[in-house]
């Protein structure tokens, strides 16, 4: 019904519904960010209709974003211009797919303080029983 779907709700196909994530690997860029990222940092999430606040639960490795190749296994923190992969937790359900599966469901922009910090496509999902 008309009154059963809110924004940032995810309807799919009953034989591969959406799955809620528990927490995501992604690949990300910090664009501008006036300090330092780190573990423990929860921006919100802007994915699809969605804005939900995630947790930074580790960063996985810091690699350059010209070549590619990895600079740092788990660094302390990331500033602007670098591009990491990292792991990040939501803080209230969340739908999101793997963005080779699903592209438009696997792009997401991160804001804080009224500004775009960060920007990012998920590469892996850990659903939630």
């Amino acid at each position: 019904g008309k009154n059963d779907i809110r924004r940032g709700d995810v309807a799919g196909h009953v034989s591969d519904a959406p799955a809620v994530a528990k927490e995501f690997d992604a690949q990300i860029v910090v664009l501008q960010h006036p300090g330092v990222i780190t573990v423990g940092y929860t921006p919100v999430f802007h994915c699809h209709t969605s804005q939900v606040a995630c947790t930074f639960i580790e960063l996985t490795k810091k690699i350059n974003p010209a070549t590619g190749q990895v600079e740092e296994e788990n660094p302390d923190f990331l500033k602007t211009g670098n591009s990491a992969f990292v792991k990040i937790r939501p803080t209230k359900p969340m739908v999101i797919e793997d963005a080779r599966k699903i592209p438009q469901m696997g792009r997401f922009a991160i804001r804080d303080m009224g500004q775009t910090v960060a920007a990012g496509v998920c590469i892996a999902v850990t659903p939630a029983k």
